[in-house]
């Protein structure tokens, strides 16, 4: 999207995410913990790092890249499970996908599998906490691939050793207005079939949606907040599970999947 019509088509994402869902606007579908919550002192989750983790070394709170998008801070605060006291210092490394599905830094990518970006970093970096446990990015509203609902990867540090490995999750009543209105996420040939609901690392590793992340519309960009609750006990990353998977549960009722408040069932 180009730079002089950003804020446009914030609006307008905005008010069609509202009409999708009222609540769209400020947090995700399950009111997950934020900055706060009288439960974000319980641990983060741990989830699968994926296949697309790499450190380029780049200490920087602004990653696009020029990468296309819808405008998004992401803000993450990195927190002492128990005690709820911020670990200044902290490092945290994010990484996602641009809005059509592709990571830097590897090949094979895209709808086609034939897409290389090796080589390339953007839409990854590595902030220090601040003295309240803060870490902030400028990035793009990520975008979508086969098999995965919307999610964004981060890692945190405390003294040079990994101690949480996980995703973030965005509220799937904005995901889908955005997927289908906005023209860098529109135009894919395939059917977006996995989201929030029926992703096997959200349901599986994130029963309870304490990595789900709070969204709000400010001036001329979405603001993403979460709370990551860690042990400084060091954590080995979770490797991605091998062999044949089973298949993710089919959506029937996708308006249930995607809309907060409605009281059926989507599958």
């Amino acid at each position: 999207m180009a730079n002089p019509t950003r804020r446009g088509f914030l609006g307008l994402v905005s008010t069609g995410a509202a009409l999708l869902a009222p609540s769209a606007r400020a947090t995700s579908e399950s009111a997950p913990p934020s900055a706060g919550a009288g439960d974000a002192c319980i641990l983060t989750p741990q989830s699968e790092s994926g296949p697309y983790y790499l450190d380029p070394g780049l200490v920087r709170a602004d990653i696009a890249e020029g990468r296309p998008g819808v405008p998004l801070a992401l803000r993450l605060r990195v927190i002492e499970a128990g005690a709820c006291t911020p670990i200044a210092g902290a490092r945290v490394d994010i990484w996602h996908c641009d809005a059509r599905g592709v990571y830097s830094g590897f090949s094979g990518q895209s709808d086609t599998h034939k897409v290389d970006q090796t080589g390339k970093t953007f839409l990854r970096g590595t902030q220090m906490a601040d003295t309240s446990g803060w870490a902030g990015f400028r990035t793009i509203y990520p975008g979508w691939y086969a098999g995965r609902a919307t999610h964004v990867h981060f890692r945190v540090f405390v003294d040079d050793a990994t101690v949480l490995t996980g995703q973030t999750f965005f509220p799937e009543a904005l995901n889908e207005f955005i997927y289908t209105n906005v023209p860098d996420y529109t135009g894919r040939p395939k059917q977006r079939l996995v989201i929030n609901a029926n992703d096997r690392v959200a349901t599986e590793a994130d029963p309870d949606h304490r990595a789900h992340c709070a969204v709000k519309e400010e001036r001329d960009h979405y603001l993403a907040t979460l709370t990551l609750a860690v042990s400084r006990k060091p954590a080995t990353p979770v490797e991605m599970p091998t062999g044949r998977l089973p298949p993710v549960p089919w959506i029937k009722d996708r308006l249930a999947a995607v809309v907060p408040g409605l009281k059926r069932s989507p599958f």
